[in-house]
């Protein structure tokens, strides 16, 4: 079942990169009210849920229900990916992202069905995590290249 998500993450990594360059730095750091994000804050969002699961998909394998959470807007305002060049952004995502696909491609099925906590408690397996991850990150790729 994890297959579907790494290959849905492996075409992403191929066909978005090339996308995003085409849109200008002006683009990118639009920002439609100030309290909103722009194209560029969205993807450093999606730089951040990369690292997080990143922890959830190692950590999650080898540790007992891990509690892994972070405060999305504190992560992109203290990183300032409003003043980032677009193309450190599009490598960093790319690279994070090529990374967790082969992660994901070697968790054992049999870790797939093991747990990690979020904020509030609430318990997910790896399998959904990932499946979660994939639908998440399409979201808001579809916000920075349809807008």
């Amino acid at each position: 079942m994890i297959e579907k998500s790494v290959q849905r993450l492996e075409y992403l990594c191929s066909h978005i990169p090339p996308l995003l360059s085409q849109l200008s730095e002006a683009t990118l750091s639009w920002k439609p009210d100030p309290v909103k994000w722009s194209k560029k804050e969205i993807l450093g969002h999606l730089i951040d849920s990369a690292a997080n699961n990143h922890q959830r998909f190692v950590r999650g394998q080898y540790e007992n229900a891990p509690t892994i959470f972070y405060d999305q807007d504190e992560w992109v305002k203290l990183q300032v990916y409003q003043s980032c060049k677009k193309e450190a952004l599009i490598s960093l995502w790319e690279s994070y992202n090529r990374h967790l696909v082969h992660i994901l491609s070697k968790v054992p099925k049999q870790d797939l069905s093991r747990t990690c906590k979020g904020k509030d408690g609430s318990s997910a397996t790896l399998q959904f995590l990932a499946d979660d991850y994939v639908v998440h990150l399409e979201h808001h790729l579809k916000q920075i290249i349809e807008y």
